[in-house]
């Protein structure tokens, strides 16, 4: 069978493109027309030089969450349409310009056409589909609501990407500004303070104690500055292998939750991806033993997961999931109220999707509120720090000027 290169418009009015296998051309045309494509072009591969060369990759070497949302959306429409599940792999897998996503697809198709189930094939490529999509795709697959549950895995994957990008942004700006001012004050100890120092060398008379003091500041750091530097890698690894061991990771994680400004927003966005996730899950028919067992894997926070696997355990021996939250201190009060009355109603799904709502829009106000006390901070520390080195300079001039017009 030949190779062919495609280009069509699908139902939607997008312009899509494509390889496909097939004998002839007209095989690729009148299969494309059963899925919907209109405009059809096709070209043989093979002409000139389109079959020896190959365009190098500059893709990531891996999926993107946004890439990952389209492919759900898009996947949950054909399904909804009627297409069946190799075909809706077969121009998914066509369509992909990620290297990596669309070798993974392919070799989906060929796990389904070899008789594994999607979660089956799904479950083969960790990297791509986690835990949760895997057992989302499996009660989908059990429900027969296939196309239902892949809305909601698309519904999902956009809001945990939105608010992984809420916290991101809280943090970028006050990292930039710290970068900003530690290079700005970097370059003047190092290379301007010392250009004033030999001039007042040459001057000669007592300085003030302030730009004695960054004179001697400069000096060290002129002379310490490469051990400063390997210090500082040290000691980010030295962290970074102590987060990694068991002990290291709960005492950080632990302290992370205490913190006075950031604890609180560390809060509430484990609140919202915990209800969130569990919420999807239940609305979707997944068991509640095996939600919360994967809830727990995705926290983040070893604190948050082992208060999550101790409400598993308790749910085990008969209790309810509001007695064990209650107990751990890591819920907010309110957030156990409602998931007691979620309980007691039989729509817990409804109200843990209620809470995840509310703790977004919290999330929202402390990222807005945090940006918003970090600022004039952080422009006070830079103006202070910048300007203090600038005056301690510039006392001896002053002086000077006032002894030369006394």
């Amino acid at each position: 069978m030949a190779k062919f290169s495609w280009e069509a418009r699908s139902k939607a009015g997008s312009f899509q493109k494509g390889v496909m296998e097939a004998a002839t051309v007209s095989n690729v045309e009148a299969q494309l027309k059963r899925y919907g494509f209109t405009g059809i072009s096709v070209k043989e591969e093979g002409k000139g030089l389109r079959k020896e060369l190959k365009l190098p990759s500059f893709g990531s070497g891996k999926v993107e969450t946004k890439e990952l949302v389209v492919f759900t959306r898009q996947f949950a429409t054909m399904i909804d349409s009627g297409l069946p599940l190799v075909q809706c792999l077969d121009i998914l897998a066509s369509q992909q310009e990620n290297k990596t996503f669309k070798d993974i697809l392919v070799k989906v198709k060929e796990s389904v056409e070899s008789g594994s189930t999607f979660a089956e094939a799904l479950a083969k490529h960790p990297k791509a589909f986690d835990q949760l999509y895997v057992n989302l795709v499996a009660a989908g697959e059990v429900g027969g609501i296939l196309d239902t549950i892949l809305g909601r895995l698309a519904a999902y994957i956009e809001k945990a990407m939105k608010l992984k990008k809420q916290v991101k942004g809280a943090m970028v700006y006050p990292s930039t500004i710290m970068a900003i001012a530690v290079i700005v004050i970097g370059v003047i100890l190092v290379f301007v303070i010392p250009t004033f120092a030999k001039m007042f060398a040459d001057f000669g008379g007592d300085l003030p104690a302030p730009t004695k003091f960054v004179i001697a500041l400069s000096n060290f750091f002129k002379k310490y500055i490469i051990v400063m530097i390997l210090g500082l890698f040290m000691l980010s690894a030295a962290f970074r292998k102590y987060y990694a061991t068991k002990k290291g990771r709960k005492v950080i994680d632990s302290l992370a939750l205490k913190a006075p400004v950031f604890g609180s927003l560390i809060r509430k966005v484990s609140v919202a991806k915990f209800t969130r996730t569990l919420g999807t899950m239940i609305s979707s028919g997944v068991p509640i033993m095996d939600g919360l067992e994967i809830v727990a894997k995705t926290s983040g926070n070893v604190v948050v997961e082992e208060a999550i696997y101790k409400v598993r355990s308790a749910i085990s021996e008969g209790k309810t999931i509001a007695e064990p939250l209650q107990e751990s201190g890591v819920f907010p009060p309110m957030v156990v109220q409602m998931i007691s009355v979620g309980e007691a109603t039989g729509a817990m799904d409804t109200m843990l999707n209620k809470i995840a709502d509310f703790y977004d829009d919290e999330v929202d106000d402390a990222v807005a509120a945090l940006t918003s006390m970090m600022e004039p901070l952080l422009m006070v520390f830079l103006g202070t720090t910048v300007g203090g080195l600038v005056i301690a300079m510039y006392l001896p001039i002053f002086k000077l000027a006032g002894a030369v017009g006394g």
